[in-house]
């Protein structure tokens, strides 16, 4: 896993020299940011499959396909250059668990996953109803939030059994299927 977190972390500072796709310009940053994807594999239970909405540079779903090479990834990603580099780099890390698609959740059919993750993309709320037609009644949810998600767990409307597991300045909503 080590050595394509490595891959990972040169290709990314090299596509993001020209397409500007991640505001981590050294390594130290992209580690930071594998670091965080990373975490929450320490208290989920591994997922039969994953869905990656809006995936952008690949925190996480390029990194949850690298930890969980076993696990069918789907990165969905709507823009061009982004969606262009995630298929690169699944080329180039020989990782055969990865799916790029270039279009927004709401647009993609699939049978439903059993976790889907978000990092920086909308609100809580927002993402549970744009991916209802992904999900089933044991479809788990890891969600990356900041500071205001407890603001946002309060517009949901549907009871969800979750936990808020915070690490620096880090949410990870955990919603259990």
């Amino acid at each position: 896993m080590e050595k394509r977190l490595n891959q990972f972390t040169k290709l990314l500072l090299e596509w993001n020299k020209i397409h500007n796709l991640t505001g981590a310009k050294t390594p130290t940053d992209v580690e930071k940011n594998i670091e965080d994807s990373l975490y929450p594999t320490t208290f989920i239970k591994k997922p039969s499959s994953i869905l990656d909405v809006g995936t952008g540079a690949g925190f996480p779903g390029m990194i949850l396909a690298i930890a969980y090479p076993d696990v069918r990834v789907v990165l969905c990603e709507p823009r061009l250059k982004r969606a262009s580099f995630l298929k690169y780099v699944a080329i180039e890390l020989e990782l055969l668990n990865v799916e790029v698609v270039k279009k927004r959740v709401e647009q993609y059919r699939s049978e439903p996953f059993g976790l889907i993750s978000s990092r920086a993309v909308t609100d809580t709320k927002m993402l549970l109803k744009l991916t209802k037609h992904l999900q089933d009644k044991m479809t788990q949810f890891l969600f990356y939030k900041g500071e205001h998600l407890f603001s946002e767990l309060e517009l949901v409307t549907e009871d969800l059994d979750y936990d808020i597991i915070e690490k620096n300045r880090r949410n990870y909503l955990y919603i259990k299927g």
